[in-house]
């Protein structure tokens, strides 16, 4: 009987196979619910006790994200004109430090030299117009043609030219006084133009009789009143808000005797004649020099070169209308309108003529 109780005394609590199973769980549950009340309270506890202590400020600094967007204070007033050297090393650099894309390699006096004779004006203007793979001012249209001019002069001067950088001109009035009031060729020019050279948006173009016939029947007063007020694609006043009532008639005006209608400008001068056969062969030429001689001067990427009746001869059995649209369009390694678009239709079948004239 002493036996008996010692075994029964010392024998384990668990019966059966279901008994040990319930246990394992247990014993592996339990201590994983211990833990994860214990994070919590511990990290509910954190937040409590550093939250409270702290300003608005501050749990704004510790919850905001890792990276957020700042906008800088804009600098009043205009900026001030970048150096040549500021320029090339912004805009420049990319291509002409490698001669990548066929740009003159900086320093390299071989390749320079046939540019710096063509001068600093013409140079000036293919770098701002654009030419063959480099884009209208590099670009970068925030340059202005100050800028450009002097980044021009910086390279060249650095292949062995003696180009003087031009300076910044002497500050003036935003307008002009009274005495020397804008044209209306002038206010076309520095505003009008951007889109009635090409037509933009629909606007008429500078000296498209068609296009104006029914504005200019209308009379000068109500087209005046409808450009100041804005309608279709137009913005009030051409989007210039400083142009004055009187300026907006004056551009309107001339745009009205470059179409030839029968309206005096303000002055009371009498309706510009159409151009002479000689006017128009100087603006095909001055087109010519502008925008297609880069190519045309020395039959670059299979352009037909300037006088070699040869390469021009089935060009022209095409006939001038297939030229024209050509040319206006672009074809093959020609870009629209060689690359400058702000030429009007007119100039570009003026260049046209004066390349045919002088391969006939």
């Amino acid at each position: 009987m002493k036996d008996q109780g010692y075994e029964h005394a010392h024998s384990s609590p668990i019966k059966t196979p279901q008994q040990l199973a319930v246990v394992v769980v247990l014993a592996f549950v339990i201590p994983v619910i211990g833990l994860i009340l214990f994070a919590s309270f511990v990290i509910s506890g954190y937040h409590s006790t550093a939250l409270q202590g702290e300003e608005p400020d501050a749990v704004a600094r510790r919850i905001q994200p890792v990276a957020r967007v700042e906008f800088a204070a804009v600098a009043a007033g205009p900026r001030a004109a970048k150096t040549g050297e500021e320029v090339y090393k912004a805009v420049c650099l990319a291509c002409h430090a490698t001669g990548a894309a066929g740009a003159w390699t900086f320093g390299d006096k071989t390749a320079w030299a046939p540019r710096i004779k063509d001068g600093l004006d013409a140079l000036t203007k293919n770098a701002i117009n654009g030419i063959r793979a480099m884009p209208p001012r590099g670009g970068n249209p925030d340059l202005s043609d100050l800028e450009v001019t002097r980044a021009v002069a910086y390279m060249a001067n650095a292949a062995g030219a003696n180009f003087k950088e031009p300076a910044a001109p002497a500050a003036a009035a935003a307008r002009p006084a009274a005495s020397t009031e804008r044209t209306g060729e002038q206010i076309v020019q520095a505003g009008c133009s951007n889109c009635h050279l090409t037509g933009e948006g629909g606007a008429p173009k500078i000296g498209d009789r068609a296009a104006w016939s029914k504005r200019i029947s209308a009379g000068i007063d109500k087209v005046t009143a409808s450009a100041i007020r804005g309608h279709g694609g137009m913005p009030a006043r051409g989007g210039f808000a400083d142009l004055t009532d009187p300026e907006m008639k004056k551009a309107i005006l001339y745009m009205f005797d470059s179409a030839s209608g029968k309206v005096v400008t303000a002055a009371a001068t009498p309706m510009a004649a159409a151009p002479a056969p000689a006017a128009a062969a100087d603006k095909g030429k001055a087109t010519y020099d502008q925008a297609c001689v880069a190519c045309h001067g020395q039959g670059v990427a299979g352009a037909p070169k300037f006088g070699d009746k040869v390469m021009w001869a089935p060009r022209i059995k095409t006939g001038m209308e297939a030229l024209y649209a050509t040319s206006i369009k672009g074809k093959g390694a020609m870009p629209p309108k060689g690359g400058n678009t702000t030429l009007a239709d007119a100039d570009v079948k003026a260049a046209v003529d004066y390349m045919v004239a002088a391969a006939k």
